[in-house]
């Protein structure tokens, strides 16, 4: 990328980012500082990965270029309120906290910031990551693409309108605790049916795998690929007629759109919070 990056908030994120970063090649580790309030994960950043550290974030943001802000909604004007006198017309803020508008980041930092709201989620990890990017007014395509290849090194990234970002919030950005969750299950399953733990959880986490890399690399319609399992009077047509009466498909909407509107309530709290400071 060629640029310099300093990454605010070392957490589960944060090492995210700098494992693919430093694996695609896109960033050397002498090009990233990392900051954090806890002094043993620095250290741990320092050891395992060559990054520079500090507890600085002001120190840490004037000497970057780019400025990837990995921190909770609700500490989120704290962080603006230490790196914004280092914030001018050419750097770039990208920010990762789920709800917060670009518009209100703008209020925090100087006129004509430009800006990227992202929302990753956590299997950034493992490089297969799923990233949405939505660029402020006065963010230029240079800076879309520098976004992009740093998400990129990390998975997929998309590029939508602000607007979409509380859905994608709910969908990808929440979706791997549901994934979870349905993969326990299917491992407690696989134990009930009498397989070893294992076993069941190695199958069933590999089904996972399986299925969503067939409908990535295929492009076929989900439905499709279900309809290409269940055959007549089959075991999958009687297993997918118990989750419809069990309303899994309603279930997991709901999830989505409560998750949605959660990340809506998070950044009506964080306008709220700027408006009364």
């Amino acid at each position: 990328m060629g640029k310099r990056l300093c990454i605010i908030g070392a957490g589960n994120m944060g090492e995210a980012m700098i494992r693919g970063l430093l694996r695609a090649g896109t960033c050397k580790a002498t090009d990233i500082i990392a900051t954090d309030p806890r002094s043993e994960q620095l250290e741990q950043m320092q050891k395992v990965f060559g990054v520079e550290v500090t507890r600085d974030n002001l120190a840490a943001a004037r000497s970057a270029d780019v400025i990837f802000l990995s921190v909770k909604p609700q500490i989120m004007n704290k962080v603006l309120g230490q790196v914004g006198p280092a914030v001018d017309q050419s750097k770039l803020v990208i920010s990762i906290a789920a709800g917060v508008p670009i518009a209100a980041i703008e209020r925090k930092l100087r006129h004509g910031a430009r800006i990227v709201r992202a929302m990753p989620n956590t299997p950034a990890l493992v490089g297969a990551g799923a990233t949405a990017i939505a660029l402020g007014d006065h963010a230029t395509p240079e800076d879309e693409a520098a976004a992009k290849a740093l998400f990129d090194a990390v998975g997929l990234t998309v590029v939508v309108e602000e607007g979409m970002l509380d859905a994608v919030t709910g969908l990808s950005g929440s979706g791997p605790a549901y994934v979870f969750l349905i993969l326990e299950a299917l491992a407690d399953a696989g134990v009930k049916v009498g397989m070893p733990r294992y076993t069941a959880q190695k199958l069933a986490a590999q089904t996972l795998l399986g299925s969503a890399k067939l409908a990535i690399e295929t492009g076929v319609h989900p439905g499709q690929l279900k309809d290409q399992v269940t055959s007549p009077g089959g075991t999958a047509i009687a297993a997918l007629h118990t989750l419809e009466a069990g309303g899994l498909r309603t279930t997991l909407i709901n999830a989505v759109e409560s998750a949605t509107k959660r990340a809506r309530e998070l950044g009506e709290e964080f306008l709220a919070q700027s408006v009364a400071e």
